[in-house]
């Protein structure tokens, strides 16, 4: 095999690096065939030198993906629906984006929970029951049930998830916290102001409700899996990794996955108790518990009234492990996901912490949202500015306030607390002799993961179509993560305009610079077009994606490699692009060779993926943007799509997004696998991407556009088979099998120069 002479109309200068090809200089790109341009212009002889630049010190780029990243701390502004068709639309969206960010899409298997309810403690009005509960097999959720004594058989329930309180649910102030709580006039009661926690389930048991107060991961009871386990290099591995490893995250596997799994389990445990009315539940917790309320609330449709406390704010937006993922909040935030239950009762507070400026900023944006519905009395924030972060007696009375109104419990008002005698720990433990501690530690976290896994590929592997009803459901579960993972579908033609910045005249082309822009998002894609001259343009424009840019058009001369220029002269344009982090597409010149990750919290990739798309779906924009451009110019009747070596994969990516926008399609893969990856700063890191079938996940979504692919055994790409197979579109799927660059690139010519 020649590796300096590719094909002569494809590229040329290859080399090897471990079993990959990495193309250095590939010919061509065809993008944005503006016939105005073409009949503008007159004839002239390129001549030999340096290439041209479409930047230039006067007009650099500029991107805003070349500023800062965003990060939990920034500003995260809601902006309300126009109407609620709108919203409706924008919901949907927002709500796949979470579950897939939580390792929810699919919903796991829901297995036998097994739930033990043992060791009464009475309490007069009320009984306390110690609980726990598998929400995988052998993983247990654990906490304490509180019940009231009479009332009706069927009662409210209400679900309370703590925060980060040291001890969780055995949380105690202690006699210094206590003091500072009775002295600023926060708690009035002594047994209130020390137990907090416990003082919330107590009241609202003595209001008639049936209350559940759960364990987060790794509090109190919960010691199978630590909270914070952090990157271990021990558990980042191909096989049997623990959480926060790349290989956890390229299945979207996170901590706080887990805890919104283990939240929906216990809403499918609670519902079904006996004295509990599955139609009247509420939900309240407080700092990190405010976020496991409003991420529940978005997506379970059960709970009727929630209270998340001192945490839905347009400022911080959870500063633990437990409240971040990869995807989360790209382009969303805590106040749309509060705003997600609407028009359900959504009682809120706010203290002199990261929620302070809610009155201002977020509340009047949920207050238009619930105006939409007629409902503006079902939203509420009580501002405690003068008070630290807590959940505290002053707020605790307008929640009980709250669940009164919107539970209908109909007890008379002003509701108080009164004293109450704490539980201790020891009667409060779900473990004990007869009920022993279940297996932990790095080995039981391998085997939850292991489960996890499994479970998930089961599922997706029999989304696999066999035939045309099929479709639908792979297209909706795989399509719909890609999209997600992805973040941008094809723009609209309003979002994307075209600067020149230069032209050369050649005999029989024109070639021309100039910027693709994003307008919404601007962001600038410099971009190589050639079109043919002296001859008619036949409607087709070729697109290539290259490992090194539009540079890979031109040959050392400075000039168009005359290869690309044959195909121009039969009629063809032929566009190319410096994605982000190429050639032009760069602050400094240098490429872009990694992640850039969240400066202060490096250890957790949900902190940088979170807030800002990876550095691979950025690329994956940008071939998007020209796409857009070119189905934009109604002289384009046809585009092409040719993405080699590093460009195949991100090519791949973007043919699943908008394969209505693509007539033709040749992908070389370069044998590329996202399970290769052991580093969350790699340049194509994409987090969920081997969950979702890999790169020939993405591949399958193309059927059934024309497609051939190379660097690959027909056996790997089975799931790809298999779509085209079911889309009625066998013929169109050419998986090649050439032996060598040269044979590939007259296959490709073939494929794309059809008559």
């Amino acid at each position: 095999m020649d590796r300096t002479d590719l094909t002569p109309a494809l590229c040329r200068q290859v080399c090897f690096v471990d079993k990959s090809i990495v193309v250095k200089n590939w010919s061509g790109v065809i993008s944005c065939v503006w016939t105005a341009i073409v009949f503008a212009l007159g004839a002239g002889i390129l001549q030999a030198q340096e290439a041209p630049k479409v930047c230039s010190p006067d007009k650099p780029l500029a991107d805003s993906r070349l500023g800062p990243i965003k990060t939990l701390d920034d500003y995260h502004p809601f902006y309300p629906p126009e109407n609620l068709e709108e919203w409706e639309k924008r919901s949907e969206r927002v709500r796949r984006q979470m579950l897939v960010a939580l390792g929810l899409w699919p919903m796991p298997t829901r297995t036998p929970q097994r739930a033990v309810i043992h060791g009464k403690v009475d309490r007069d009005e009320y009984t306390v029951e110690r609980v726990y509960l598998e929400s995988f097999p052998g993983h247990f959720v654990t906490g304490n049930l509180y019940r009231p004594k009479g009332g009706p058989a069927k009662k409210p329930g209400v679900l309370c998830p703590h925060g980060h309180w040291a001890n969780g649910r055995f949380y105690d102030a202690g006699d210094a916290g206590l003091k500072r709580e009775l002295e600023n006039g926060w708690e009035k009661l002594p047994c209130c102001g020390r137990y907090p926690l416990q003082a919330r389930c107590v009241h609202l048991a003595r209001m008639g409700c049936v209350v559940f107060h759960y364990d987060m991961v790794g509090y109190a009871d919960s010691i199978q899996i630590p909270h914070r386990p952090g990157m271990r290099a021990h558990m980042n591995t191909p096989e049997n990794w623990g959480y926060f490893s790349p290989q956890a995250e390229l299945h979207l596997q996170n901590m706080m996955g887990l805890q919104t799994w283990n939240s929906i389990r216990v809403l499918d445990w609670f519902t079904s108790l006996p004295d509990v009315d599955p139609n009247r539940i509420g939900i309240t917790g407080a700092s990190g518990g405010g976020t496991q309320t409003f991420i529940l609330c978005a997506l379970d449709p059960r709970p009727l009234v929630a209270f998340p406390a001192v945490m839905v704010s347009t400022a911080m937006q959870g500063g633990c492990t437990c409240e971040n993922a990869c995807y989360l909040r790209i382009g969303t935030s805590n106040v749309e996901f509060a705003a997600l239950f609407a028009p359900k009762a959504l009682g809120m507070t706010s203290a002199n912490d990261w929620t302070k400026e809610m009155p201002t900023k977020g509340f009047p944006e949920l207050q238009r949202l619930y105006q939409l519905y007629d409902a503006t009395d079902r939203v509420y924030l009580a501002a405690f500015l003068d008070h630290p972060h807590n959940y505290n007696y002053h707020s605790r009375l307008v929640m009980y306030r709250w669940m009164n109104k919107h539970l209908g419990l109909g007890l008379p008002e002003p509701i108080d607390e009164r004293p109450f005698r704490p539980l201790s720990r020891e009667e409060m433990t779900v473990w004990t002799d007869d009920h022993p501690k279940p297996p932990s530690g790095e080995d039981y976290e391998r085997s939850l993961l292991r489960w996890i896994t499994e479970d998930s590929r089961r599922q997706i592997e029999e989304l696999i179509p066999q035939s045309a009803e099929g479709l639908a459901p792979f297209r909706k579960v795989i399509g719909g993560a890609v999209d997600v993972m992805i973040g941008r579908g094809l723009p609209p033609a309003n979002e994307v305009d075209f600067e020149q910045r230069f032209e050369r005249r050649g005999e029989g082309f024109l070639w021309v610079g100039g910027i693709v822009r994003q307008t919404k998002y601007r962001e600038e894609v410099p971009v190589y077009v050639l079109v043919p001259r002296g001859v008619p343009f036949n409607g087709t424009a070729i697109l290539c994606v290259t490992p090194n840019g539009k540079q890979d058009l031109v040959s050392q001369t400075g000039s168009p490699h005359e290869q690309v220029l044959e195909i121009v002269r039969k009629g063809y344009g032929v566009v190319a692009v410096d994605v982000f982090g190429q050639g032009e597409s760069t602050l400094d010149g240098q490429p872009i060779t990694r992640n850039r990750l969240d400066p202060k919290r490096k250890e957790y990739a949900g902190y940088t993926y979170g807030y800002n798309h990876p550095l691979f779906a950025q690329r994956v924009h940008d071939i998007l943007t020209v796409l857009a451009a070119l189905r934009a110019r109604p002289e384009v009747a046809r585009v092409y799509l040719v993405g080699l070596g590093d460009g195949g994969r991100w090519a791949a990516a973007a043919l699943a997004q908008a394969s209505s926008a693509v007539d033709r399609a040749v992908i070389d893969t370069a044998g590329f696998r996202f399970r290769q990856l052991s580093a969350i700063d790699d340049p194509d890191f994409l987090p969920g991407a081997v969950k979702y079938l890999d790169l020939p996940g993405m591949l399958a979504l193309a059927a059934p556009v024309p497609l051939l692919i190379w660097s690959e055994q027909e056996s790997d790409l089975a799931v790809v088979r298999a779509v085209y197979e079911a889309a009625g579109a066998r013929e169109k799927l050419v998986i090649s099998s050439a032996a060598s660059f040269e044979e590939f690139g007259n296959e490709a010519l073939r494929f794309l120069l059809v008559p």
